[in-house]
């Protein structure tokens, strides 16, 4: 059986596999190791970002920089994060400011929130993500070749949608930016926070249809957080269950649209379960969902940051199991080769 480290992009577009690594040091090494994490984007995702990367990294984080093109909208979360204090002899809460552009990546860790447009809830939209993508790879460039021009060394991690598109196409602006005292992103320096919600809505269903409870205890959620998300009931052998799994799948694809159906917005729980989350568990190097570059593309799984680099979650795959992860990272593939 094989594992999801036999995923690859074709050779002829493996051009970034061989750059230099580089040293992660945005993780946190030691205890009171706190960094510095700055935000862009402060729409519905964005701004309930920096909330709970308030109230839930005091450990972690020692400064939240914020960052929008509106400044009443930075100055007013500047100034309502800011007075959120626990009682007297309370837990410390992380100091929150605004930065300007100049000062964007003078951080350990740089959060890309920014969006252009959600469709609206009476759109007729089926994959909301992949109708984002066009306007928002133009919008990451401009931050992925600002990281590029000042030789940033930290953490670039993409919240907005499409997560693993945007990786790439970060990757790739940077590139073209790399002159002078400018250094390009190298692949591990980039992350997606998308996948965290996917395995959390699966849970949500498990929790409520018996025939998908193994999903608790054995399952996994891979790939990209829409159509060709990859849900699995579990990843043992004898007990994976392809129809299971792929009922289970669809269900999770569409949570977000029962959400939209009543009128709302799906962004608490992308925010939360993708982004806050997510990233707390990265910074100290512990298993999370998060799409990381796989091969010659970012790829959602179960992951974590060492010293060394990446660690993949590396168990053997069913072969059913294994063939939808392969159409899924083909997928992927032909959105980021063929439409260039």
């Amino acid at each position: 059986m094989k594992t999801i480290l036999e995923l690859g992009c074709a050779e002829a577009h493996r051009k970034y596999d061989c750059l230099e690594q580089t040293k992660p040091v945005w993780m946190q090494t030691e205890s009171g190791d706190r960094k510095r994490v700055h935000l862009a984007g402060l729409g519905d995702v964005g701004r309930n970002v920096a909330l709970g990367l308030v109230l839930l990294g005091e450990e972690l984080i020692e400064k939240i920089g914020l960052y929008d093109l509106s400044p009443e909208q930075c100055k007013r979360m500047e100034t309502e994060l800011s007075q959120i204090a626990p009682p007297p002899g309370g837990r410390r809460i992380p100091e929150v400011s605004a930065v300007s552009w100049e000062e964007m990546f003078d951080c350990d860790v740089f959060l890309f929130c920014a969006t252009k447009s959600v469709p609206a809830l009476d759109s007729d939209v089926k994959d909301v993500r992949m109708a984002q993508y066009e306007a928002n790879r133009k919008i990451v460039a401009l931050y992925a070749r600002q990281a590029a021009r000042v030789g940033y060394r930290g953490l670039f991690v993409v919240v907005s949608d499409p997560v693993d598109l945007l990786c790439m196409e970060a990757l790739r602006s940077s590139a073209e930016e790399e002159q002078g005292e400018g250094r390009r992103l190298t692949p591990d320096q980039i992350r997606g926070c998308g996948l965290g919600v996917m395995n959390a809505r699966a849970a949500y269903y498990a929790k409520r249809h018996p025939e998908f409870s193994l999903y608790l205890t054995e399952g996994r959620a891979f790939g990209p957080h829409g159509k060709d998300l990859v849900i699995a009931n579990s990843t043992d052998p004898a007990h994976y269950d392809d129809n299971a799994s792929r009922a289970l799948t669809e269900m999770t694809v569409k949570a977000n649209l029962e959400v939209r159906r009543l009128g709302f917005k799906p962004f608490l729980a992308p925010a939360i379960s993708s982004a806050v989350l997510t990233l707390l568990a990265m910074l100290k190097g512990e298993w999370n969902y998060s799409a990381a570059y796989l091969n010659g593309l970012y790829f959602g799984a179960l992951n974590r940051q060492t010293p060394q680099g990446v660690q993949w979650e590396e168990v053997p795959l069913p072969e059913a199991l294994f063939d939808r992860l392969e159409r899924s990272y083909r997928g992927l593939e032909e959105i980021l080769w063929n439409g260039f």
